[in-house]
């Protein structure tokens, strides 16, 4: 069991939608996000992390001792009662809000978690560093994100504006809007998305060579969908996109909050200077 060294004052901690939490005490924690898995992991709570889901795959040996418990969608209620959860942590975009009704009704306290840009990164660290008393882990963290975020601040200044579309997914072809994290991390290194629907965060796209005319960048993610260069190719050949630069991107730095941040910052200063 990780020994805590912290002394923090007793106190409750705010979760993405308003609901409040105390500091938790030998807590058995089901993470339903696979980024946070990973950040559970990087503050110490390996040993207090009982549940994942399949896609939760990061950090890659440890993660094969937590039970798999369903997906971030759907999960197996018979196998979430058998590892006695006391917490359970989800996402406003990732998890439905039913499974959430669903898993309080059980008596888990849910903690819910919302960043949509990097920034929110450091409230993320302090909230659950805070209910599971990890204050010094998540300050190492947020120390670590703000260097990153200052390094890449610096190097955007010497960066050219690009308008960039972002395809998570084909058959229907699939974006981001401006307001979602994928967005706002792109928008690090002064790449624009096109697409934006402000009705619909991941809006599919009715018009695709109106949107290529106006990108300098396409941006093949590597999740949800999993392109490949012969996907890009096959794009290549069916569109026209001469002058436009076509390439797969690492979905996880892209999308990924929590301590893969840190990483994902340096990775798109690489991917904006290669």
């Amino acid at each position: 069991m990780h020994k805590n060294s912290n002394k923090m004052e007793r106190r409750d901690f705010t979760d993405a939608i308003g609901n409040t939490h105390p500091q938790a005490v030998d807590p058995r924690i089901v993470s339903l996000v696979p980024s946070i898995t990973e950040l559970l992991f990087d503050l110490g709570l390996e040993a207090n992390v009982v549940g994942r889901t399949a896609f939760c795959v990061h950090p890659k040996e440890a993660v094969k001792n937590i039970r798999i418990i369903g997906g971030t969608k759907q999960i197996n209620m018979d196998k979430l009662r058998a590892v006695d959860a006391t917490h359970a942590i989800v996402n406003i975009d990732e998890n439905p809000k039913e499974m959430a009704k669903d898993l309080a009704a059980m008596g888990i306290a849910v903690i819910a978690t919302h960043p949509e840009k990097p920034e929110d990164n450091i409230e993320l660290f302090n909230l659950l560093g805070g209910i599971f008393n990890r204050g010094a882990e998540a300050q190492t963290l947020c120390v670590a994100l703000n260097q990153a975020l200052d390094e890449i601040r610096d190097l955007r200044k010497t960066l050219p504006s690009s308008k960039v579309l972002y395809l998570i997914w084909k058959d229907p072809w699939i974006t981001v809007s401006q307001d979602t994290y994928a967005s706002q991390m792109l928008a690090l290194i002064n790449w624009q998305t096109v697409g934006h629907n402000p009705e619909v965060r991941y809006p599919a796209i009715d018009h695709l060579p109106r949107l290529l005319e106006i990108s300098d960048r396409v941006l093949f993610s590597s999740e949800p969908y999993s392109f490949t260069s012969v996907h890009i190719e096959d794009f290549r050949t069916a569109f026209s996109c001469a002058g436009k630069r076509l390439q797969k991107v690492d979905g996880e730095m892209v999308t990924w909050y929590g301590s893969r941040a840190i990483k994902a910052i340096r990775y798109l200063g690489e991917l904006a200077t290669s």
